[in-house]
């Protein structure tokens, strides 16, 4: 049903595995998928959360030794949350186990409903400037292919099945342009982005390079390996390609994302508003550019320092000139009285010792 209504391949791909991984644990649990409750989907968390993780000891990232991301379990309870609204559509079920997190407007606290796994928003990992120069360096070796690639994910802030997916039809030499397909975009939205004069240098290359292998019109990138010659490049062939730069480079968080938080990151820093971000990223929401951009304290720092040091300069030019200071009461020792404090006394005269402010 979800394939006839028109959803993307990967996404039943990745449904299909999430609910044949769920009917598995229930069928070692020995429980029955349409009587399972809230307590057996908690279950299914916790063996989710718990279970070793799939590069064992080659560990990424403190936090992923053991159990699945946030943003997986997320992925893994949505075909689950399907699967019942689908029992109960056809009369089996009365309630769907899965929870699901909403919130009324104007009910205050009594109108949201959290989720069954709370979610956690993370700040995109993006490389430092050096990091950024050593990725680069490294890439100066690459074939010409993967150059432009790199280049292009950059430039346009693509992601990897946008990139991947990319035609000769869909470029625009003499503007520097490139259109994004709507079928090959998450959000199923159709733009133009613009490309810089150096990418423009690489890309010239490299159709030179890609005519020595197919003139045919078609897929951009084309694979040039014997086993699968002229035909256009996977996916996971460009994983496999940021995956050796991550090594070689020593950054094991680097991934075919990070050029797109870098793009957007560095179009922020530069001043461009949220909303022309949004339409540069495909965004359908300014929500999700918030989530892909990373600005760190000390550029949000710098935007605060100079947003308010116009209004900062306003308030102590309009502020009431500060009265003139004091002139400190001088007790008898200060005015030359001989014996200070004892001649004081003695004259019948009240020294007040309290500190004047």
């Amino acid at each position: 049903m979800w394939a006839d209504l028109g959803r993307a391949p990967r996404t039943i791909e990745a449904y299909g595995v999430g609910l044949a991984e769920y009917l598995g644990v229930c069928e070692r649990e020995g429980v029955d998928p349409v009587e399972a409750d809230r307590a057996h989907i908690a279950k299914y968390v916790r063996e989710l959360s718990s279970r070793p993780g799939m590069r064992g000891a080659n560990v990424v990232s403190i936090d992923s030794g053991t159990g699945l991301a946030n943003a997986t379990l997320q992925q893994r309870l949505v075909p689950v949350r399907l699967l019942y609204d689908f029992l109960i559509e056809k009369g089996l079920r009365e309630s769907n186990p899965v929870g699901r997190g909403r919130y009324t407007p104007g009910r205050g606290g009594a109108g949201s409903q959290r989720g069954l796994v709370p979610r956690l928003a993370k700040l995109p990992w993006i490389p430092s400037d050096l990091q950024w120069l050593e990725v680069l360096e490294l890439a100066r070796k690459e074939p010409i292919r993967n150059r432009v690639m790199l280049a292009l994910a950059y430039d346009a802030a693509l992601r990897r099945e946008e990139l991947c997916s990319l035609g000769t039809d869909d470029l625009d030499p003499a503007h520097r342009m490139l259109r994004v397909r709507a079928e090959t975009t998450k959000g199923r939205r159709e733009r133009v982005v613009p490309y810089s004069a150096t990418t423009g240098v690489l890309l010239a290359r490299y159709l030179k390079h890609r005519a020595t292998i197919s003139r045919a019109r078609g897929p951009l990138f084309l694979s040039e390996s014997r086993r699968n010659d002229e035909r256009p490049l996977t996916l996971w062939t460009w994983s496999k390609v940021v995956r050796r730069i991550a090594v070689a480079a020593d950054l094991p968080r680097l991934s075919t994302h990070t050029t797109r938080h870098l793009c957007l990151t560095d179009l922020a820093r530069m001043g461009w508003e949220l909303h022309a971000i949004a339409s540069f990223a495909g965004h359908r929401s300014t929500e999700s550019t918030l989530k892909d951009i990373h600005l760190s304290g000390r550029d949000l720092a710098d935007k605060l320092a100079k947003g308010m040091g116009h209004i900062h300069a306003w308030r102590v030019e309009h502020s009431p000139p500060s009265p003139s200071p004091r002139r400190p009461r001088r007790t008898c020792g200060d005015a030359g009285i001989p014996g200070g404090h004892r001649a004081g006394r003695d004259s019948g005269m009240v020294l007040d010792s309290r500190p004047r402010l």
